[in-house]
Formats: C-alpha cells, sequence, structure tokens
C-alpha cells in the first residue's frame, strides 16, 4: 500500500521540477508558489508512504500533517491570488500573512501533542492522533477551508472576468484545472476519515496531475485577441 503514495510523491516531485525551472526563466510568483505546493506535496506523500511502509514515527506523522493537511492548499490559493490579482499591495499583503501563518503552523505542529499509541494505523486519523492538542487539528480547517473556498470562487471570478475574450481561455481553462484537482485531493479527505490509505493515496496522485495540468495551461502566454 505505500506504493501509491510514493508515486504520488514522485508525481508531485517531477511537476515542482518543471514548474521550478519555468519559474526561472519567467519569474513569475505564481509559479513560484505553485512548485513550493508541489514540494509539500511531495514532502507529505513520502511521509505517508513511509508511515505505511515501516511504521508511522512522530517525525513523519507531523510532517505529512504540516505540509499535506495545512498549509499546502494555502500556497495553490496564493498562487492563483497571484496569477489573478496584478495589485502589489495585495500581493504583498498576502505574501506577509502567508509567510506568517506558515511560520505559526510549523511552530504548533511541531510542538503539538501527539498521542503515539494513534500512530499504529497505515493511516492515523487526525481526530485520534490529536485527541490530546485539537487545536492542531482545527489548524487543517482553519488554514485549507478558507483556501479551498477561495480557489473555487477564484475561478468563478476568473470565467465572469473573462467571459466573451477568447485571447484568455487558457488562463480560466487552467485555473478551472488547478480547482478540480484541489477538488479531487479534498475529495479524498473522506478516505483519510475513515483511515482509507489506498484510496486517500489514489485522491492524492490524481488530484496533482489534474492541477499540475492546469499550471501548464494558466501558465500559458494569452494569446492575441481574434488570434482564435
Amino acid at each position: 500500500m505505500w506504493l501509491v503514495p510514493l508515486l504520488a510523491g514522485g508525481i508531485a516531485l517531477a511537476f515542482a521540477a518543471l514548474l521550478g525551472r519555468a519559474y526561472a526563466i519567467r519569474r513569475r510568483p505564481a509559479q513560484l508558489l505553485w512548485t513550493l505546493a508541489l514540494l509539500m506535496y511531495a514532502g507529505a506523500s513520502l511521509a505517508l508512504a513511509l508511515g505505511a511502509l515501516d511504521g508511522w514515527s512522530d517525525a513523519e506523522y507531523r510532517w505529512y500533517w504540516a505540509l499535506g493537511a495545512v498549509l499546502n492548499v494555502p500556497y495553490l490559493g496564493a498562487g492563483e491570488l497571484f496569477l489573478l490579482v496584478r495589485d502589489r499591495r495585495v500581493r504583498v499583503a498576502a505574501l506577509v500573512l502567508l509567510v506568517l501563518g506558515t511560520a505559526f503552523a510549523l511552530a504548533r505542529v511541531r510542538t503539538g501533542a501527539l498521542e503515539a499509541s494513534a500512530l499504529g494505523q497505515d493511516l492515523p486519523l487526525g481526530r485520534e492522533a490529536w485527541a490530546r492538542d485539537p487545536f492542531v487539528l482545527d489548524l487543517a480547517r482553519l488554514y485549507a477551508y478558507p483556501a479551498y473556498l477561495f480557489l473555487l470562487g477564484g475561478t468563478l471570478w476568473s470565467a465572469w472576468r473573462m467571459r466573451g475574450r477568447p485571447e484568455l481561455r487558457d488562463r480560466f481553462l487552467g485555473t478551472l484545472g488547478i480547482a478540480v484537482g484541489a477538488t479531487v485531493v479534498a475529495a479524498g479527505s473522506a478516505f483519510a476519515l475513515h483511515g482509507m490509505l489506498a484510496g486517500f493515496s489514489a485522491t492524492l496522485a490524481v488530484g496533482v496531475a489534474v492541477m499540475f495540468r492546469g499550471f501548464l495551461r494558466a501558465s500559458r502566454q494569452p494569446a492575441p485577441a481574434g488570434s482564435r
């Protein structure tokens, strides 16, 4: 069962390398944020694979929770914000909030009271692992839920903004792909809630592949008006 999350991590790592290369060439902030998000996917998936392979360690579960459950979706949302919003003040404010939020989440997950007896499962349940420190459990909801709603809201807003503009078709469809991929991963939380490792890992692999396709399409240079 550890092969499926390992595959998901390999996909995320390969896509992160390609996006990182694109950022080095074009210097688009959205590409950098998406690269970091994919690296988080890879790190969380690797921790998941190691936990399933030889049993979860304290450190593996903390990394899995911090990178996969708490921080990943906010970085995806920030990437979409940088793609859709050009106002420098908004971008700077979002970046400051992201950095501070990241530092707080990492510190809180690192020092949280983890229930060691819950780590004996293939996929430990968050409510059991953080039974003695429910605020760390709530961090996933506080960080990921608003960011996910922003992904969906951003897609709808971009559709309204880009209506009747065929030259922006790639950007819209790419953003839609990111939202769909994130939704696939979010749907996988239903498997995680029941400790179903194979189903959860499969949704990670499929979701990250769909998001990467969206990243590539949204990053294309807009076609000149009237060219399609």
